[in-house]
């Protein structure tokens, strides 16, 4: 067992942060007990609850990377094709990165907050920041729009494909017949698109 003057506290929040991320890609978040953690990292669980104040803290914290990582993967898409192909883009690469992280974008809304938990701020601005590249190109698509309709409209058509992408990882979609996922997200964001730009005055 390691003991508590070998690494900064900082080290340790690292190290649980690091150790919980393993253990949800490998296990998923029905393994991700903190015991295992602290066997994983050497330290006591007292330990860690020295630097997160209890495992919900933690599992935000742990949300929170996942969104950073989310955010960077959809900014790889290039922003200067035209809005309604970044918007075409956009969907695919959130797909893409819930395929190839499942249990990390899974546990992102999988894990349910206690009644009397308050999301922090902090956590708040992670998912205003990951709206933006949508919202930017429907700023693009219609500037005649305000902020407030360019924010509805983003948050519109991603709870759109995030169903889109339950459905499929679920395999729900395969029982109707749906095989091409992709297919489906551009059925969905063309259409949005049409019917969003012939609404606005």
């Amino acid at each position: 067992m390691a003991r508590r003057s070998e690494h900064t506290q900082d080290e340790i929040r690292s190290m649980v942060l690091n150790a919980a991320e393993t253990i949800l890609i490998e296990d998923g978040l029905a393994k991700l007990k903190v015991r295992n953690i602290a066997m994983e990292i050497g330290y006591t669980v007292g330990s860690i609850y020295m630097v997160f104040d209890n495992m919900a803290d933690l599992i935000l914290h742990l949300k929170a990377r996942t969104l950073d990582d989310m955010a960077l993967h959809l900014q790889q898409v290039p922003s200067n094709n035209t809005a309604q192909c970044c918007l075409l883009d956009l969907s695919k690469a959130y797909l893409n990165f819930a395929n190839q992280h499942f249990n990390r974008w899974n546990m992102l809304f999988d894990h349910t907050k206690t009644p009397e938990s308050v999301t922090p701020d902090w956590y708040k601005h992670k998912i205003t920041q990951l709206f933006r590249p949508i919202e930017y190109q429907f700023e693009r698509l219609t500037p005649n729009a305000s902020a407030e309709q360019t924010q509805r409209a983003a948050q519109a058509l991603w709870s759109g494909v995030h169903g889109i992408c339950c459905l499929s990882l679920s395999g729900s979609l395969d029982v109707v017949g749906v095989r091409d996922v992709e297919a489906t997200v551009v059925v969905l964001v063309n259409s949005f698109v049409r019917g969003w730009a012939s609404d606005l005055p």
